[in-house]
């Protein structure tokens, strides 16, 4: 094999491929790179079993090839070049990495030896705008499991797919996100659970000012994302996941409409006295077109109060800060609708019109307050 390439360009791919090599496992085909040039294209892939991402770049190819490099030791390398071009040359498993007056000359590993991607055969074919998809995971992958402590399927952000709607789902057992668009799509009704690291993986690689859409090939176990000139591949994950539908409240006793900045700064202003987001809670109370937020703690007492229009019973109601937070923060209107039926059940995030998304969140059980 032999191929010189725009090193920038190059390093670019190296370190976006990296994502998906999984250094805490100990095979080294897996550590490493997998290089494939042939009729002026060089495909870099990596992959760990569960998820990976390859792309192709235009190159001078010489001799086509295929070699696995160390990931690590190549992104190194690739970022330190300080020339223009950089030639890639392989007798067997030996590899000459030259630039300018730099020269390398590192082992690799028989190609041969690397693991051959999943592919999605007679999958439901789909295409997204960027823009749109990238607000949609937004608003729904900070409700995504971090841990597999309740569920692992809950690790996933679940899509839903109906004619001419699309819909993602994201739940922790502590909140819920729901965000829904219209979508090209008249195929019949699908879902599925993609993990939150290939979501964020995604996410890192969209351009929301690209006119290209994403194209989404989803199997029985697998889904590939083809976003600009990258490909990525992931197991779907398999379990059971929440009725989302039969969860979201239907009776509402108290309705708030609030400034979405106004009510994120009154209760980001009771953080520098908040020790533990579980154990100090801030205390929303609804009132008289006025919230008063308020929490205690070893480091003190805050109280603060922003305008609002309330409608309905007045409602005095635990939450974790963060949890709230994100919810207000995920939303990309000005102002919202929160819907409360009691302080012991979720409460509603909503636009001021429709539903197009939906952040719940579960109250914490307040103390009587000294």
């Amino acid at each position: 094999m032999k191929l010189t390439c725009n090193t920038k360009e190059l390093n670019t791919a190296c370190n976006n491929v990296i994502r998906a090599v999984n250094a805490k496992v100990t095979i080294p085909t897996i550590e490493g790179i997998l290089m494939e040039c042939g009729s002026g294209l060089l495909s870099l892939t990596g992959y760990d079993f569960e998820f990976g991402i390859n792309t192709t770049l235009n190159v001078d190819v010489e001799e086509a090839g295929a070699i696995v490099i160390n990931a690590k030791v190549l992104c190194d390398i690739i970022r330190k070049l300080a020339d223009e071009e950089v030639t890639i040359e392989t007798k067997g498993t030996s590899v000459s990495i030259i630039s300018g007056a730099a020269q390398y000359n590192i082992t690799g590993i028989d190609a041969n030896d690397y693991p051959e991607l999943p592919s999605v055969n007679g999958g439901y074919p789909l295409e997204l705008e960027q823009k749109m998809l990238y607000s949609m995971i937004i608003q729904t992958v900070f409700a995504v499991a971090d841990t597999e402590s309740n569920k692992p399927v809950y690790t996933g952000l679940k899509f839903d797919l109906q004619q001419g709607e699309i819909t993602l789902i994201g739940v922790d057992g502590y909140r819920l996100a729901i965000r829904k668009e219209k979508a090209a799509y008249d195929g019949e009704p699908i879902s599925f659970i993609v993990p939150k690291k290939t979501i964020r993986e995604l996410i890192k690689l969209m351009d929301t000012e690209s006119e290209n859409k994403i194209s989404v090939a989803v199997g029985k176990r697998h889904i590939i994302f083809e976003v600009e000139n990258y490909s990525i591949i992931s197991r779907l994950l398999d379990g059971e996941f929440l009725d989302y539908r039969t969860t979201v409240p239907s009776v509402t006793a108290t309705t708030v409409l609030l400034n979405t900045r106004d009510a994120i700064d009154c209760i980001e202003r009771t953080l520098p006295v908040i020790e533990n987001n579980q154990k100090n809670p801030i205390r929303c109370l609804f009132e008289n077109d006025q919230l008063r937020v308020s929490t205690v703690s070893s480091l003190g007492r805050v109280v603060d109060y922003t305008h609002v229009n309330t409608s309905g019973d007045r409602v005095e109601i635990g939450f974790n800060s963060k949890f709230l937070l994100d919810a207000l923060n995920a939303a990309d209107t000005d102002e919202v609708r929160m819907e409360f039926n009691g302080a012991i059940s979720p409460a509603k995030v909503m636009p001021l019109e429709g539903d197009s998304f939906i952040f719940l969140v579960l109250p914490v059980r307040l103390k009587n307050e000294n």
